[in-house]
């Protein structure tokens, strides 16, 4: 009996071995988000260029710090993408205002660009003045 019992064993252990082996190799979870810092062009220019990372969970442009640098007030702040033919667009929020210091990735008033697809190329145009800094979670 004792025989009989060691064999059941070792068979469905065999086959529970099996089922593991044959399970689909997990796919691998996007990262949080990613922070990079910019300085900013001119009103509708272009100033530092990132691109959208492809491996972030986030899929909005969100201003979480800025810095003027000729007041100490803060500025106006807009995302600008480029398309695959090459030209920049200001996404549709437009400029938004930012005094100096960080701001919540949780406020909408900063996600200055939504649903960036992976890969896109973006910049940060200020409205009175460029060569601000700024930090872009995405």
């Amino acid at each position: 009996m004792k025989r009989t019992v060691i064999a059941g064993a070792l068979a469905l252990a065999s086959a529970a071995t099996t089922c593991v082996a044959l399970a689909p190799a997990a796919v691998a979870a996007p990262q949080s988000c990613v922070t990079s810092s910019l300085t900013t062009g001119g009103y509708g220019g272009v100033g530092t260029i990132r691109h959208k990372s492809s491996s972030s969970s986030c899929g909005d442009l969100n201003l979480t710090y800025s810095n003027d640098s000729t007041t100490n007030i803060g500025d106006r702040y807009a995302g600008r993408l480029r398309s695959s033919s090459g030209s920049w667009s200001t996404c549709s929020k437009g400029y938004v205002w930012a005094s100096d210091g960080s701001h919540s990735i949780n406020d909408s008033t900063y996600w200055l660009c939504t649903n960036v697809q992976g890969g896109t190329p973006f910049t940060v145009a200020s409205y009175y003045d460029g060569g601000d800094s700024v930090r872009i979670t995405h």
